[in-house]
């Protein structure tokens, strides 16, 4: 049977997502099945996106211009005008009418993506959680309108979590991103306040940083204690699949917390004992509060 243009529209953006899912929850297994085309739509859409932002050598002028078509693009669906042919728009576009997405969250990411182009340090961390709003904040508000009708409640925990998983990735990657897209997350008048310069980010041993760093795991840890309830709030296999995430992001900063001063640059990973841990003691509410209460003390 020919496929219809919004058929191959989906299948392009399944296809992007199976390729390249990283660390969104595109690939996984306990997501319920009615979710993950629309994911992956979402998907194609800010990895494109964030690609626009991030790879290559193109000038920042010519970065904006690409992410404003994006932009346009989210304007023509609002308006229910879109007549253009890429196939994450139209797919886009479907996705947003039968869920009746917000566009606006949509637009906060585009906002976080323009501002990788022209910015790459935050002044304090009030900017740094700012960027949080936008960057990440978004992804789980979608994840709960796709699902039904998120209340107040939940949309605040969702917040809580993708603000305190993106810093935990932050502070994961504090090396790779310096080296590699000259960006620092870490408050430069905190750095400034503790005598901190952008080389000491490189230094084998991390002592002088140490209580710096220490600072910001705990700040993620209590942004954490806020949200990680939402996912015994959530009926199903999203629930299931929030409680897994936010443990796992839990148990990463735990072993970031835990690791020595003298080496506190080096990226822990979990091991697929530890994730296949991780899975099993989010299956139950009770088992995953319980996990979870122990290790946010």
């Amino acid at each position: 049977m020919k496929q219809t243009k919004l058929q191959k529209a989906y299948q392009f953006c399944q296809n992007m997502a199976q390729n390249h899912y990283e660390n969104f929850p595109v690939a996984s297994k306990l997501l319920p099945s009615k979710l993950r085309l629309p994911i992956s739509v979402i998907y194609a859409f800010a990895r494109t996106a964030d690609d626009i932002a991030d790879e290559g050598d193109a000038p920042q002028e010519t970065r904006l211009e690409e992410l404003e078509i994006y932009s346009k693009a989210l304007t023509d669906i609002k308006n229910q005008s879109y007549s253009g042919k890429d196939p994450i728009f139209i797919a886009l576009a479907d996705v947003i009418d039968k869920h009746d997405l917000p566009i606006a969250l949509f637009n906060d990411l585009l906002s976080a993506f323009k501002q990788d182009v022209v910015q790459n340090r935050y002044y304090n961390f009030e900017e740094v959680l700012d960027y949080c709003t936008r960057s990440a904040n978004p992804v789980g508000r979608l994840l709960l309108h796709l699902n039904g009708e998120p209340n107040q409640q939940q949309l605040e925990q969702s917040d809580a979590i993708c603000t305190a998983l993106q810093l935990i990735n932050f502070y994961q990657d504090i090396i790779q991103d310096y080296t590699e897209q000259d960006r620092i997350y870490i408050p430069q008048d905190e750095m400034v306040s503790e005598n901190i310069q952008e080389a000491d980010l490189l230094q084998a041993d991390t002592q002088h940083i140490a209580p710096l760093l220490k600072s910001l795991y705990q700040r993620a840890k209590d942004l954490m204690k806020v949200g990680y309830l939402l996912g015994t709030s959530v009926k199903g296999r999203l629930g299931w699949e929030i409680r897994a995430m936010s443990l796992g992001g839990i148990s990463t900063l735990q072993m970031l917390i835990e690791q020595d001063d003298s080496n506190l640059l080096t990226r822990p990973r979990l091991q697929k004992k530890q994730l296949l841990f991780i899975v099993l003691n989010s299956a139950s509410c009770m088992r995953y509060r319980k996990k979870a209460n122990l290790m946010l003390r």
